[in-house]
């Protein structure tokens, strides 16, 4: 098992968890205050509802006291009209208030989710590194889903059951306080099982989110990399390891769902108590003729109302602590802080095809040094190539150009001006990037090429499209540019994918382009018509290229040689052959290679 899937520090059940009042307040200030007139309307409706069934138990006592027992015919008419209101105004409330809890929920979850999102995707690569997309992706969907649910939950035990419980007692108290008394004598016995609980599932429900998190981790890991999981016969394989999963989630869930449902069985528990000890003492009050049946029927009434909505209340602790677990792990991702920041007074960026200049550049991931002290020069409007072995550090010159790293000494400039001193949206804006694996959206074609923009003439895109060569195989699909590009582009081949990039990059008209080894995985074919459109998206741009195969960089005006993170030398193909040196060295094993195969 790769060290990515194991849960991080915050899934050991003993950690120390924030108050949660702190989480709830967090909540509110962040995605549920701009609702509070919203959640003011469906609180009362809530209160109405609740308080409702107070008024129908009270209705007990003229129903058996008046109409069953005095055999008023009056009386009966108007204890049903009252009841059958009470009734009409319930059905009216909880409709309306589980819309307006159902617009309220989904809104705020739906800002939590974008929030969210555009947060995670400000932060820095190597935090990524760290958090593998399964873990993020539980956290912007089942994290913000079990805090939906909750909360609202909480909000409907506040609005409408506890007022329900407030009422009911209020009705059973009107009839005999101490009879309420004897009801309730098993509630202080509640609270430290209750406490204990709460913290069991709290403990259970971190265990199991993470868990979750695996498995979409895992399933992430099985889709994407579904053909070599065939070609090795991995099938069984991964279904075991996925199995084990689901049997430890299985294990988590059961357990924190046992711990849940200890809260209102004890509730149980305590009412039947209540019960027993009101049966037998108040029993006896009305056989004596102290009390009458009407009062009794009104009591009994209320204790029983009282009993699901007390249930109700007694389970959203245990539902309150499964959300208060997400709300920690999706707050200490809010207070994750990206460390690539663009500055505080950003200078204007360069115009035109800038210079591009590395000085004594270094960089090292902890203890591994990538660049020793970089230096080089790419003149503006021209093309130059960096080439050495795996490792050289060519790859991390194009990650330092659009700040996905910083280095740690040296300074990279654009057109004069530092990296650093620009604001790292203008930056990026300057350069396009072509890669041997383009990333294309399950989005159509045109999708993919426009990126969101609205601006593009039909004109202007079919310019691009030609000078791109996607015009070429568009015919050949069944909906022309509309067609479906599929999963990561799936839907077309590798030349197909890497022509439609070239496309987008073409539309970018940035003056920086990067290829990054953007023919290596392509067919003789392919290659030939995908490098005529990269010479022309090459025309009037400073062009850094990232080459294995010499042959495809030697018309480069400029040819950067790289070996473990150093420039050793910097020229002309002829100049670099006549030179001799590793250029030379490589350039000869890969010609002696092509002759022998």
């Amino acid at each position: 098992m790769t060290t990515a899937l194991r849960p991080p520090a915050d899934a050991d059940p003993g950690t120390p968890h924030p108050d949660p009042r702190g989480l709830f307040l967090w909540l509110w200030r962040g995605y549920l205050a701009k609702h509070w007139r919203w959640l003011v309307v469906a609180m009362v409706l809530m209160a109405i509802e609740g308080g409702s069934l107070g008024l129908f138990a009270s209705m007990m006592r003229p129903m058996f006291d008046e109409v069953f027992v005095a055999g008023r015919t009056d009386a009966l008419w108007i204890v049903g009209v009252v009841v059958m209101g009470i009734f009409v105004v319930r059905a009216v409330t909880s409709m309306s208030q589980r819309v307006i809890m159902t617009m309220i929920r989904e809104r705020s979850a739906a800002d939590l989710r974008s929030d969210l999102l555009s947060h995670l995707m400000r932060l820095d690569g190597g935090w990524h590194q760290a958090h593998p997309p399964g873990y993020l992706i539980e956290r912007v969907q089942g994290d913000v889903g079990s805090i939906n649910r909750v909360w609202a939950t909480l909000v409907t035990g506040a609005g409408r059951d506890l007022t329900s419980v407030v009422a009911l007692f209020a009705v059973a108290l009107s009839v005999d306080w101490r009879w309420t008394l004897v009801a309730l004598i098993g509630i202080p016995v509640l609270v430290l099982p209750s406490l204990i609980a709460q913290k069991y599932v709290r403990r259970r429900s971190r265990v199991s989110r993470e868990i979750a998190a695996r498995m979409s981790t895992r399933l992430d890991e099985v889709f994407h990399g579904i053909a070599p999981i065939k070609l090795n016969g991995l099938e069984s394989y991964q279904s075991d390891r996925y199995g084990k999963l689901i049997d430890q989630r299985l294990h988590a869930e059961i357990r924190a769902a046992s711990g849940q449902a200890a809260i209102p069985s004890m509730i149980d528990i305590m009412t039947g108590l209540g019960f027993l000890g009101v049966l037998f003492y108040g029993g006896a009050e009305i056989i004596a003729g102290d009390k009458s049946v009407g009062q009794f029927m009104a009591f009994f009434t209320a204790m029983s109302l009282a009993f699901e909505p007390l249930r109700r209340l007694g389970n959203i602790s245990g539902q309150w602590q499964t959300a208060a677990a997400s709300i920690e792990r999706m707050r200490a991702i809010f207070d994750a802080k990206p460390s690539l920041v663009s500055p505080q007074s950003p200078r204007p960026a360069p115009g035109g095809a800038p210079e591009i200049r590395l000085d004594d550049v270094r960089l090292a991931y902890g203890d591994l040094p990538v660049l020793r002290g970089a230096s080089f020069t790419a003149k503006p409007g021209r093309t130059t190539a960096l080439v050495g072995a795996s490792g050289a550090g060519k790859s991390t010159v194009f990650n330092l150009l659009a700040r996905l790293v910083d280095p740690q000494s040296g300074e990279i400039s654009i057109g004069g001006v530092p990296t650093r001193a620009l604001k790292i949206e203008e930056l990026r804006g300057l350069i396009s990037v072509v890669t041997q694996d383009a990333l294309l959206f399950d989005e159509t074609i045109r999708d993919n090429i426009l990126l969101g923009r609205t601006d593009v003439s039909e004109t202007r895109l079919r310019e691009v499209l030609d000078a791109a060569h996607v015009s070429d195989f568009l015919p050949r699909l069944p909906n022309g540019l509309d067609s479906p590009a599929g999963p990561r582009g799936s839907s077309l081949s590798g030349g197909q994918r890497q022509r439609v990039a070239i496309a987008r990059a073409l539309l970018r008209d940035t003056p920086v382009l990067l290829l990054d080894e953007a023919t290596s995985a392509l067919d003789t074919k392919s290659e030939a018509v995908v490098q005529q459109a990269l010479e022309r998206l090459s025309e009037g741009r400073t062009t850094l290229v990232i080459a294995h195969r010499l042959s495809t960089v030697q018309s480069a005006d400029s040819i950067v040689v790289m070996d473990h993170g150093e420039v050793v030398d910097q020229g002309s193909h002829a100049e670099l052959l006549a030179r001799g040196g590793i250029y030379a060295d490589l350039h000869a094993l890969q010609f002696r290679d092509a002759e022998t195969g």
